[in-house]
């Protein structure tokens, strides 16, 4: 790519924020909306990105990058260059390259359409957002309250084996059993999920590999003599919840069994 500006540096205005500009505000009218900052990480999590416009000493050219935060850690990614006259034109030209480069969810699955719906309630965008939350979505903490309602305890967002690097939403360790919330977008809801129109083949793989991690697992934790209950976000919680504690009391009468024969 060809410096437009030759001999000098940039203008200011093409990259630089103005004094007073809010950052949020500023990142959300360049995506197109607080919900198109959507940056998808590992297991399905997600968090909320921003475009940062960068022009290093003695050089003519922008070059934007996309930053979000994993973990506690900063990420980064390099978008490549941008050359638009104002900061505006340049952050939206780089939320278009973190999308086509697959970075950043494809605007297709953020706009306003029925499958969007689905995509946005799947990986609840809004809770996310506040706090890349990986645990405390809306979906669990329902199935939570129901299963409370019915008397049942439970650890929340732990390994079930300390030696697989798999965390479930719900864990009744007494007893082995696992729970895990999925996302319809994320895990393939066979009701819900909705292919990418862009980048077709780049967002299929991952669920694919998504899907195939939560065969993994369960097939790890069953082997080690665990329950394993998979709930769709869409479920109504209360029909869960009484899956859940059906698992439970098999798994009670397990052990009792066990407990009788000697084992």
């Amino acid at each position: 790519m060809t410096s437009r500006w030759k001999g000098t540096r940039p203008d200011e205005r093409a990259w630089k924020r103005a004094p007073g500009m809010s950052p949020a505000g500023e990142q959300d009218a360049s995506a197109g909306g607080h919900d198109r900052r959507v940056v998808p990480l590992e297991d399905g999590r997600i968090a909320l990105g921003s475009v940062a416009l960068r022009v290093f000493p003695h050089s003519r050219r922008i070059r934007a990058y996309l930053r979000w935060s994993d973990k506690g850690r900063t990420r980064e990614a390099y978008l490549g260059e941008v050359d638009g006259d104002t900061r505006s034109v340049n952050l939206q030209r780089a939320w278009a390259l973190a999308r086509e480069k697959g970075i950043a969810l494809p605007d297709t699955l953020a706009a306003q359409s029925p499958a969007a719906t689905a995509w946005a309630s799947s990986v609840d965008v809004t809770a996310s957002m506040r706090g890349n939350r990986s645990r405390d979505t809306k979906p669990e903490l329902r199935l939570r309250s129901s299963l409370h309602a019915l008397g049942l305890r439970y650890r929340v967002a732990i390994r079930p084996l300390a030696s697989i690097r798999r965390t479930a939403d719900v864990v009744f360790t007494g007893v082995k059993v696992a729970v895990f919330v999925d996302g319809c977008y994320w895990h393939g809801c066979p009701e819900h999920y909705r292919p990418a129109k862009r980048n077709t083949e780049f967002w299929s793989d991952k669920i694919e590999k998504n899907q195939q991690r939560d065969a993994e697992t369960d097939r790890l934790l069953e082997q080690e003599g665990w329950i394993v209950i998979r709930v769709w976000e869409h479920e109504d919680a209360s029909i869960a919840a009484e899956r859940v504690r059906g698992a439970v009391l098999v798994a009670r009468r397990r052990n009792q069994d066990r407990h009788s024969r000697g084992y």
